[in-house]
């Protein structure tokens, strides 16, 4: 007697669609140009049930140790605030995670205030947990289901307090 296992194969979903280049690097223009203009009272919040939070990351360049900001999403993890290291979804690295694995202190400005930092890459488990954590504040398609736009893994980064010294 022959048991074969009763499975439904998944069926597969489309990778979601994501708005051309063009507009995602028009988009951060414009919200760099409303932080500015308004001061910093536009453009950075904190994370609330169902919406991310963006923060404003300082860097120094790896190359020309020129200072370098970026208005990235974040969530909090406990005290940590936890990035993901995408251009937009395309393929390169962007530039802010590269100065970070250069120069990993830095600060953030949070809508708080600033804060010091250490960055530094999840892996293994952690960066499971951390990956799924941000399906808490999407409506829409999972990480996941973004993650088959790219060829190689995202980086997942989490950013711990540190105090001045």
């Amino acid at each position: 007697m022959s048991h074969t296992a009763d499975v439904t194969p998944e069926v597969p979903r489309s990778a979601p669609r994501i708005p051309p280049r063009w507009f995602v690097r028009a988009a951060w223009v414009v919200h760099r140009a409303l932080h500015r203009a308004t001061g910093g009272r536009f453009g950075l919040a904190r994370p609330r049930p169902g919406k991310y939070g963006m923060l404003r990351l300082h860097t120094v360049g790896r190359r020309t140790g020129a200072p370098r900001a970026a208005i990235l999403a974040y969530y909090e993890d406990g005290p940590d605030l936890v990035l993901m290291a995408m251009n937009g979804w395309a393929e390169p690295h962007p530039a802010w995670w590269l100065n970070l694995a250069a120069h990993p202190e830095t600060t953030v400005e949070l809508p708080d205030g600033p804060r010091r930092v250490r960055a530094r890459e999840a892996r293994g488990l952690e960066r499971e947990r951390l990956w799924a954590g941000w399906d808490a504040y999407l409506q829409g398609p999972t990480m996941d289901d973004y993650a088959v736009l790219r060829a190689r893994e995202t980086p997942v980064i989490v950013l711990e307090p540190t105090t001045a010294s």
